[in-house]
């Protein structure tokens, strides 16, 4: 009983006192889901559906992710994005369309995009299925809905060799008022996103990688990766999340058109649901849509 209720406790709060961003390990291979600025990068039509199960073996948080950005006439492009993050009782909800415009800067190859993503998010809670001390408790009492719009933007500098990338994907702060009492739904998450390419052989890579969240209110996340790339199609890495999770990172291309990843993240005794482990599955493919777009034979960024 005691653990049911601190769970209610825990989980009712994170919902009022401001929902985080859903967390991604596969950022690195599709910064979409973070930074609107990479839609129709490569020139080409990328569609992609994730899974993350966190902490399994306990209520922890599952997102799932669905995309599709493709690159049109002009240095333009389009996206679409639905996400859907859950932890016990609160589910978050949101649909958003991208748009991206990119800058040739030099004949070398170095290119500067600017993105912007608009749609609304949907926050509930669904308190019908626990089991609390008071049922009378008017904080407990059925479901609760919220829907509001949401506003991001981004911007990627990057060439063959490096990558750099800035983004606030939600920029609007979203509250909501619960018994006379005003409760922040959302606080808005700045993330910098940083990646280099080692050229160590014709056929094999070294790909570093640095992201760097913020958010009011919270101490710095820091996310560090480091993978080999062995002829553009299969990718092997290590990762760790402020030096409290660790983790190990696949990735297979099939056929220059499919791509299959996944992520096993495994907490130590400082981070939250030390005892249980992360899986995170990516499924995508990179098509020609139209007749200007290209197929390259591996992957760069």
């Amino acid at each position: 009983m005691r653990y049911t209720l601190l769970l209610c406790f825990v989980l009712t709060a994170t919902f009022c006192d401001g929902q985080q961003d859903p967390l991604y390990a596969q950022y690195i291979n599709n910064p979409f889901v973070i930074n609107p600025a990479y839609g129709g990068f490569g020139n080409t039509l990328h569609a992609s559906v994730s899974y993350r199960q966190q902490w399994t073996g306990m209520v922890g948080p599952k997102t799932m992710n669905v995309n599709i950005h493709a690159a049109l006439r002009n240095n333009m492009a389009a996206g679409f994005m639905v996400v859907s993050d859950k932890i016990g009782s609160s589910k978050v909800t949101e649909v958003t369309g991208t748009y991206t415009y990119r800058i040739a800067l030099n004949a070398a190859g170095t290119n500067l995009a600017f993105g912007l993503q608009a749609g609304m998010a949907n926050y509930q809670t669904d308190n019908t299925g626990l089991n609390i001390q008071d049922p009378t408790d008017p904080l407990f009492q059925g479901k609760q809905s919220e829907t509001v719009p949401t506003l991001g933007a981004g911007l990627i500098l990057n060439n063959d060799r490096f990558f750099v990338g800035l983004s606030v994907p939600r920029m609007l702060k979203s509250s909501v008022e619960t018994l006379g009492v005003n409760n922040t739904l959302y606080s808005q998450h700045a993330y910098a996103l940083g990646a280099y390419l080692f050229f160590l052989s014709d056929h094999l890579r070294l790909k570093p990688a640095a992201l760097v969240k913020y958010v009011a209110g919270a101490p710095l996340s820091v996310d560090l990766n480091a993978s080999l790339i062995a002829h553009g199609k299969y990718q092997a890495g290590i990762l760790t999340r402020n030096f409290n999770t660790y983790g190990l990172l696949f990735q297979l291309i099939v056929k220059d058109v499919y791509r299959v990843g996944y992520v096993f993240e495994i907490p130590t005794g400082k981070a939250a649901g030390s005892q249980f482990t992360t899986h995170e599955i990516t499924l995508g493919l990179r098509m020609k849509a139209f007749s200007f777009h290209d197929l390259p034979s591996a992957l760069s960024f």
